[in-house]
């Protein structure tokens, strides 16, 4: 008998949360270990770890939370927040609003890397089929595309001290 998991509940192995939620054995004990499971994990009788459904979708969540770069002390505090149970929740919402603005200009951010190296893929495409990209200084010397202001990208001219292709 495991003390604490439902009887009725399925019992999984480190193995199938594994291949469940794409983290490593090593990771799930880490996990465990910096106490970002919202309860205990409970062993069977021979001392293999043995997680329920909720244990996966916790880590799944917490898989996510960190492909969205959260901090793993954050995620540890999120997770002490859940374990704390109700009367929270506000600190729950600041905690994930703040994330998410982190996330939101983490993607603008990334937004600009993309229209930058869309730019510099249509130049050298257009070098490549043989045509002029219509951009001064792109026939030897490569315009420098910045971000620009308002989001998107400016290009500028080479300085003659430009002397790579970039």
């Amino acid at each position: 008998m495991l003390s604490g998991v439902d009887e009725a509940g399925e019992r999984l192995g480190i193995g199938e949360v594994a291949r469940r939620t794409g983290l490593s054995v090593h990771a799930l004990r880490f996990y465990e270990r910096q106490g970002l499971l919202p309860g205990p994990v409970f062993r069977d009788h021979s001392g293999r770890r043995v997680y329920t459904e909720q244990d996966a979708d916790w880590l799944i969540l917490c898989v996510v939370l960190r492909g969205s770069a959260m901090p793993l002390p954050v995620v540890r505090r999120y997770t002490e927040l859940v374990r704390d149970g109700d009367g929270n929740e506000r600190e729950r919402l600041e905690l994930l609003r703040g994330h998410r603005e982190a996330v939101l200009a983490q993607m603008a951010q990334l937004q600009q890397s993309i229209d930058l190296i869309d730019f510099k893929v249509a130049v050298y495409e257009d070098l490549l089929d043989g045509g002029d990209s219509g951009l001064p200084g792109e026939n030897g010397k490569y315009a420098v595309a910045q971000p620009a202001p308002r989001g998107g990208i400016r290009v500028r001219s080479p300085r003659p001290s430009d002397r790579c292709r970039r």
